[in-house]
C-alpha cells in the first residue's frame, strides 16, 4: 500500500519524456530557434534606458552671450569650483557694461566678487559625445538630477507588480498567451516611451515596460524547462542566462550605432513585433495542458514531439494519464488544506536561520549584480564599451560554475564569487581617481564573479528549501532581494560626486553576504528534505569542520524516498574518472537538477522574481 502511494505521488510527464526524447531534436528546435531568443526583450527593456539618461557636459544659457563662442561665453559667464566651470551657477551681471571697450573677450578680468545665481535661463549641452538624451531634452540637470534615477526606481518597481500579474495569467491562460501578453505590454511600453513629451510621460512609460521584466525572460524559460527531460534542466537554465548576456551584448552595439534616444527606444522596440511569428511555431506546455485537463491539446504536442524525436509514443499514454490526473484531483483537496506559508520558513530555528542567510544572500548577489550592471556605462574612457566588456566576462563565468558546481559544490564557490567581487569592488579605493583602466578591471573581475554567484544561488536555495516550502520559500527570497532593485539606483546616483563610492557599497555588501554564506550546509551529494521537519534537521548539525571543508563528502543513505535524490551528483565512479580526464559538453548537458522553477500542487513550475 504505501509503495502504491508514493507511485501515486511520482508520476509526473517526466516519466514520459524519456521515452519519447528528453532532449531530441523537436527540443533543441523550440530551444534554439524560440525560446532562447526570447529572452532577448528582457534585457533591452531593462537596460536600454541607461542609454536614454546619458548626462552630457552643460552649463548655463546665458541670451546675453550668443554672438560669442562657446569658450567665450563659459570664459566669462560661468565661475569656477575646484579648477572646473560651474554646471548649475552663471555669474549674474550687466554683460554690456562688462564687454563695453574689449576687443578681446579672454583679456577681460573676472572678478570673483560678482553676483553668482542659478541658471535661470536654461542650460547649454556639449553634444560632443552625447547627442541626444532625455537629460537634454526635458533639462535633467542639477536640482533635477536625481530623475533620471527615479526613472531607474520606476523601471523596478514595475516588476514585483508584473511578475505577481503575470504569474497568475502564465497559471491561468497558458505559458503561450501570457508570453504574447506579455511582449505585447512592453512593445507598447516601449512605443510610449519613444513618444513622451516630458519626463513624467517617460518614467509612467518605463513603469508600463518594467511591468513585463524579468515576466518577458521568466515565461520562455519556464516553456523550455517544461519541454525538455529533468536531465536538461540545468543545461538549459545555463544556455538561458548566456542567451540573455547575448540580447545585452547586442544591445551595447545597438546604442553605439544609434546616439539618438528616441530612436533607440523605437529601434529597442519595433524590431520585437517579429516575435508574434512565434504564435504559429510557440507549442503551449504540455505540462500546463495536462495540468488544466486538455489531454487532447497535449496529446498533439506528445505527439508531434515524439514524431519529430523519431520516437513512439506509447499508447497506453492517455490512459494511464487520466488515472493520475484523477488521483492528483483526488488528493489536491488535501494538499491545498496544509498548503506551507511564510511562518512555515521561520517556525524552527535551523529553517529560520537558513531562510534568514539564503535572503540575505539572494539581496546582496541580485543588488549587486544589477547595480554593477547598470554601473557599467560610467567606468573607463568609453561607456559603450565598458557595456560591452561588462557582458562579455559573464560568459566565461557561467561555463566555469556550470563546472565547478558539480565538482566542489555550491557553498563554496558561491561564497568565493561575492567575496572576490566585492574584494575587487573595495579595491578600487585604492586605485588614482584619474586610472579609470585598473578601475574598470577591477569591476570587470567583480562583475564576473558576482554573475557566477547570481547563477549559483537560484539552483542552491532550491535545494535547500524542502519540497514542501520551496515555492514559497524560492518565493519569499526572491522577492525581499528583489527590493534591492529599488535601493540600487539610488546607490549608483552617488557616483556622480564619487566614482567609486557605489562600487565600495556593492562591494562591502557582496562581502558580507559571501561570508554569511559559508554557515548555509552543502547541498552537493546530498538527498535533500521534502517535508518541513526533514528541512528543519537537514544541517542542523553544522560544525566548523563542516564551514571549512572545500570540497564537500559523498555521505552514504540507505534506499529511502523521504529525500528527494539529486542525481547530479549520483555520476558512477568511471563516469567521474572520465570527468576528471576530459570535461565533456555531452556529459555536462546530461545532468539532473533541481535548477527548475518551484512546482505546483499539479506538477506545473510556477513563476519567481529572479533574471
Amino acid at each position: 500500500m504505501e509503495s502504491d502511494e508514493r507511485d501515486k505521488e511520482c508520476l509526473d510527464l517526466d516519466d514520459l519524456l524519456p521515452e519519447v526524447g528528453e532532449f531530441g531534436k523537436y527540443q533543441k528546435i523550440m530551444l534554439w530557434l524560440v525560446c532562447l531568443p526570447a529572452c532577448f526583450p528582457c534585457g533591452f527593456g531593462a537596460f536600454n534606458q541607461l542609454f536614454m539618461s546619458e548626462i552630457p557636459d552643460h552649463w548655463c544659457y546665458v541670451p546675453e552671450l550668443q554672438n560669442f563662442t562657446v569658450q567665450e561665453r563659459i570664459y566669462l559667464a560661468i565661475p569656477k569650483t575646484n579648477q572646473s566651470h560651474s554646471k548649475c551657477q552663471k555669474y549674474l551681471v550687466d554683460w554690456n557694461e562688462i564687454l563695453d571697450g574689449f576687443e578681446d573677450v579672454f583679456s577681460i578680468p573676472i572678478n570673483e566678487s560678482w553676483e553668482i545665481g542659478n541658471c535661470n535661463s536654461g542650460w547649454e549641452y556639449n553634444k560632443t559625445e552625447v547627442s541626444s538624451s532625455i537629460v537634454i531634452d526635458f533639462d535633467l540637470v542639477c536640482d533635477k538630477d536625481i530623475y533620471p534615477t527615479l526613472g531607474l526606481v520606476a523601471l523596478n518597481l514595475g516588476g514585483p507588480l508584473g511578475v505577481y500579474c503575470f504569474g497568475i495569467l502564465n497559471d491561468r491562460i497558458g505559458r503561450k498567451k501570457s508570453f504574447f501578453l506579455c511582449l505585447t505590454t512592453l512593445i507598447f511600453g516601449g512605443i510610449l516611451t519613444a513618444t513622451a513629451q516630458n519626463f513624467w510621460w517617460w518614467a509612467g512609460s518605463r513603469v508600463i515596460v518594467g511591468l513585463t521584466i524579468p515576466a518577458i525572460y521568466q515565461i520562455p524559460f519556464i516553456i523550455s524547462l517544461e519541454l525538455v527531460g529533468p536531465n536538461y534542466r540545468s543545461f538549459v537554465t545555463v544556455l538561458t542566462c548566456m542567451f540573455y548576456t547575448f540580447g545585452l551584448m547586442l544591445l551595447s552595439g545597438v546604442t553605439y550605432l544609434i546616439r539618438d534616444w528616441v530612436q533607440l527606444a523605437y529601434t529597442t522596440t519595433i524590431p520585437f513585433f517579429l516575435y508574434y511569428i512565434y504564435w504559429f511555431f510557440l507549442p503551449e506546455s504540455p505540462r500546463w495542458l495536462l495540468a488544466r485537463g486538455k489531454f487532447v491539446e497535449a496529446s498533439n504536442i506528445l505527439q508531434t514531439l515524439a514524431r519529430v524525436n523519431n520516437k513512439d509514443l506509447p499508447e497506453s499514454f492517455t490512459y494511464k494519464l487520466k488515472q493520475r490526473i484523477s488521483r492528483a484531483n483526488a488528493s489536491e483537496e488535501s494538499l491545498y488544506t496544509k498548503q506551507p506559508n511564510i511562518q512555515s520558513l521561520c517556525g524552527t530555528p535551523n529553517m529560520r536561520l537558513k531562510t534568514c542567510l539564503i535572503t540575505l544572500n539572494w539581496f546582496a548577489n541580485e543588488t549587486v549584480y544589477v547595480g554593477l550592471s547598470y554601473y557599467g556605462p560610467s567606468l573607463g574612457d568609453n561607456q559603450y564599451l565598458s557595456f560591452l566588456l561588462s557582458c562579455v566576462v559573464e560568459i566565461p563565468s557561467y561555463f566555469a560554475c556550470w563546472i565547478i558546481m558539480d565538482r566542489w559544490g555550491r557553498r563554496w564557490p558561491l561564497c568565493l564569487c561575492m567575496i572576490i567581487s566585492g574584494v575587487s569592488c573595495i579595491a578600487t579605493v585604492l586605485i588614482p581617481p584619474e586610472d579609470h583602466v585598473t578601475t574598470l578591471v577591477l569591476f570587470l573581475i567583480s562583475k564576473s564573479a558576482i554573475s557566477a554567484s547570481f547563477l549559483i544561488i537560484y539552483p542552491f536555495a532550491g535545494e535547500l528549501y524542502p519540497t514542501q516550502l520551496r515555492g514559497i520559500g524560492i518565493g519569499t527570497s526572491a522577492y525581499i532581494g528583489g527590493l534591492g532593485l529599488i535601493v540600487i539606483p539610488f546607490i549608483t546616483y552617488l557616483g556622480s560626486e564619487m566614482l567609486i563610492l557605489p562600487l565600495i557599497i556593492m562591494g562591502i555588501l557582496s562581502v558580507i553576504g559571501g561570508l554569511s554564506g559559508l554557515r548555509l550546509p552543502e547541498t552537493l551529494h546530498y538527498k535533500l528534505p521534502q517535508t518541513a521537519e526533514e528541512g528543519e534537521e537537514f544541517g542542523k548539525d553544522f560544525t566548523v569542520e563542516d564551514c571549512c571543508r572545500c570540497i564537500p563528502l559523498r555521505p552514504e543513505y540507505p534506499k529511502s524516498c523521504s529525500y528527494e535524490a539529486l542525481e547530479l551528483h549520483t555520476l558512477k565512479e568511471d563516469d567521474e574518472t572520465d570527468l576528471v580526464r576530459k570535461v565533456s559538453i555531452k556529459r555536462l548537458a546530461r545532468q539532473s537538477s533541481v535548477m527548475d522553477t518551484p512546482k505546483d500542487v499539479d506538477g506545473t513550475m510556477k513563476m519567481t522574481y529572479w533574471f
